[in-house]
């Protein structure tokens, strides 16, 4: 049996060179938007598009673009060396706890009050199933959570991508075609509203729901970490085969690094667009109605971003679409989680990570685990926006960790692979963005 984090000469494959070969590679960047385009876009995106109407969208837009080259750079590292996330932050400065070194043991410890964001997007979940069958929402939280974890138990990669595929598209469809809709209602806006949000401008009072949503639209600190573990299991590393210094394996690690800059752009564009419908339609339709869902009624409320916009006949739909843009989310943050922890728990020395019939078994037991952690979780807070949002403030302090980890890479790692002017002009500019919003929005909070 073939593991994809063991990468040895027998695994190279030559890059493909055409646009068309290359799509057939594409897949990491499809359960990241599955994990991205989910529980963020229709909570904490339509909740600051109500609360601050459109003034805020150019927040939504910065948080969407300004963390893709932090990701590429997570994503290079991770092809030209074959490290894990875990691995590699192992690899940073600083002092030791054991076998692990401090990064390692500040994701750890900023992943439990991760919890209850999941548990937020669960809950979520239980709540339009609630609506669809009248089924009580304790009953559902639980089923919910068996439910992912029989899914992603014997999960392989293959399969994650698919589904991911197919709940990406769902949602994207609905949403856009609500979006549009919007044209024949009275929540119609124009370019002109839209250019409003580009102001940059924001009041005071909404500062924590902006850093909450800044830090969980776009590419979340978390999701950044996971996107290595896919590059991995899709096979970008093991096609490059193991680190050398020669002109062959230079030429063949530029092309899959090519190939997984495609996969990044292109999970780019679409969660980017839906994240901005999400906002446009919590601005049109929600903003100034004193209609700001916090508690169960979120789903109730947010509703109204449907049956506004192309009638009340189509409610069923609405709430089928939100299952699967909250499921989505639950769903390809459950793998991504099963991997995180593994290979924590490997460099603390827990578990032999690179040990397959061993992490199969560990990745199987946290299937299960994690999920009715999560449904714990929300049963005893019941608050989804509040569960939600507060998982994306500790995204963002999670994000400075981040930062510095792909400076490390870039600048203190040996990158036999160089970067031009274009990206990494790019690339500080997406570090100044991400620390300059960081040290505003903790300023604004404690002041």
């Amino acid at each position: 049996m073939h593991d994809p984090y063991r990468i040895t000469e027998k695994t190279i494959k030559e890059p493909p060179v055409s646009f068309r070969e290359k799509l057939k590679f594409l897949g990491p960047g499809f359960i990241l938007s599955a994990s991205i385009v989910g529980s963020g876009e229709l909570i904490a995106t339509t909740v600051l598009g109500a609360k601050a109407g459109f003034t805020a969208l150019w927040i939504i837009v910065i948080s969407c673009l300004v963390k893709v080259t932090v990701q590429l750079e997570f994503g290079k590292h991770t092809v030209l060396t074959g490290e894990t996330a875990m691995g590699a932050f192992n690899q940073l400065p600083g002092s030791r706890m054991g076998k692990a070194k401090w990064p390692v043991w500040m994701v750890f410890a900023l992943t439990i009050p991760k919890v209850i964001q999941i548990g937020g997007i669960l809950g979520g979940t239980a709540i339009v199933l609630n609506m669809l069958t009248g089924f009580p929402i304790p009953v559902l939280s639980i089923v919910t959570a068996l439910f992912t974890g029989a899914l992603i138990y014997n999960g392989k990669y293959n399969s994650i991508e698919k589904l991911s595929l197919i709940m990406m598209a769902l949602f994207t469809i609905l949403t856009l075609t609500s979006l549009f809709s919007l044209r024949l209602t009275e929540f119609r806006f124009s370019f002109d509203d839209v250019l409003t949000g580009f102001g940059f401008q924001l009041s005071p009072q909404l500062i924590v729901f902006a850093i909450g949503a800044f830090g969980i639209t776009g590419v979340a600190s978390d999701e950044i970490l996971a996107y290595t573990y896919w590059c991995i299991e899709k096979g970008y590393a093991s096609y490059v085969g193991p680190p050398q210094t020669t002109e062959v394996w230079k030429r063949r690690a530029e092309g899959w690094i090519k190939v997984m800059y495609l996969d990044a752009a292109v999970a780019m564009v679409v969660y980017t667009t839906v994240t901005v419908a999400f906002f446009l339609l919590g601005a049109a339709i929600l903003h100034g109605r004193d209609e700001i869902p916090m508690g169960n009624e979120v789903i109730e409320t947010l509703a109204l971003i449907y049956t506004q916009s192309l009638g009340s006949g189509v409610k069923t739909v609405y709430l089928v679409g939100a299952f699967f843009v909250l499921f989505s989310s639950l769903y390809a943050t459950l793998a991504a989680w099963t991997r995180l922890l593994s290979d924590m728990f490997g460099q603390f020395g827990w578990i032999d990570f690179w040990n397959l019939d061993q992490r199969k078994r560990v990745v199987s037991r946290l299937a299960w685990i994690l999920p009715m952690i999560w449904a714990a979780a929300y049963l005893f807070i019941e608050l989804p926006v509040l569960m939600v949002l507060s998982g994306g403030v500790v995204g963002s302090v999670l994000l400075f960790l981040v930062v510095f980890a792909a400076w490390h890479f870039k600048y203190r790692r040996s990158q036999v692979i160089s970067s031009g002017p274009v990206y990494n002009i790019a690339f500080w500019a997406s570090v100044g963005c991400i620390i300059a919003t960081g040290i505003y929005g903790l300023m604004k909070v404690f002041e």
